[in-house]
């Protein structure tokens, strides 16, 4: 099981695409999972994979405190901390000062907030692992992309700064950077840009070496590994999952 057998790991945006897969792939290894969303489950989706589930708005200090406290409580310390959670918001230099507000701290503050209460539980246990998602639009620029692509360069420096300051606590800390994954958050946003679906699936598709869009099921591979001793000496690194996108 790869040191996974037994260990508590909390996903957040855990009732996403990519959350969800991440979690049913670390409870198949042996994991006690607990969801976070801001989304209640409605469908019993924690149930479905014997999850625990907490909804909460990552950008609020008081409600993540209170919902890593009862993580804590019901199911025990953390020594997994996979950050999927994420707000989408394309926009270029029209962006509004609530747009950035509203990016910043779901992308940002939600990441590192849920870092700061879930680092102390890691401590407790002697060490763990955080795996922050970025994206291949962390690396590049995109048109009217700026406020996601800023946000997804920030968790990169995120993870390098704190790779940095756990490493003494035997807490690991990496990025995980999908390239285009064919999930509902894809389809959401060709209707929101206005784009049509399979047109922009077959554009995506031809973005990448593989000549396709990823699958979620191997994005939660990758952060399964990471997750787990078979990573035990990779830290402060960006897993590119991408199908070759940054190669071309």
């Amino acid at each position: 099981m790869r040191g996974l057998l037994g260990k508590i790991a909390v996903v957040t945006g855990g009732l996403g695409d990519l959350g969800y897969a991440t979690a049913q792939r670390l409870n198949e290894e042996g994991c006690k999972v607990v969801l976070v969303d801001v989304q209640a489950d409605n469908e019993g989706k924690a149930k479905g994979i014997n999850a625990g589930f907490v909804q909460v708005d990552i950008s609020n200090e008081a409600d993540v405190k209170k919902a890593c406290d009862s993580i804590a409580a019901n199911t025990g310390n953390a020594h997994i901390l996979v950050n999927t959670a994420a707000c989408f918001i394309f926009k270029g230099v029209d962006a509004t000062g609530a747009d950035w507000a509203q990016i910043n701290a779901v992308n940002i503050g939600g990441t590192s907030l849920m870092a700061k209460y879930i680092v102390p539980q890691m401590r407790k246990n002697g060490g763990g692992s955080i795996i922050n998602f970025s994206s291949v639009s962390g690396f590049i620029g995109q048109s009217n992309f700026a406020t996601y692509n800023a946000t997804k360069f920030a968790i990169r420096g995120l993870t390098k700064c704190w790779a940095q300051d756990l490493a003494p606590d035997g807490i690991r800390v990496n990025t995980l950077c999908p390239g285009y994954i064919y999930t509902k958050a894809f389809i959401n946003s060709c209707e929101k840009l206005g784009l049509d679906i399979e047109e922009e699936n077959r554009r995506a598709s031809a973005m990448h070496l593989l000549n396709r869009q990823g699958r979620v099921e191997e994005v939660a591979a990758a952060a399964a590994f990471l997750a787990s001793d078979d990573a035990s000496f990779i830290t402060g690194s960006d897993l590119l999952v991408d199908g070759g996108y940054l190669a071309k």
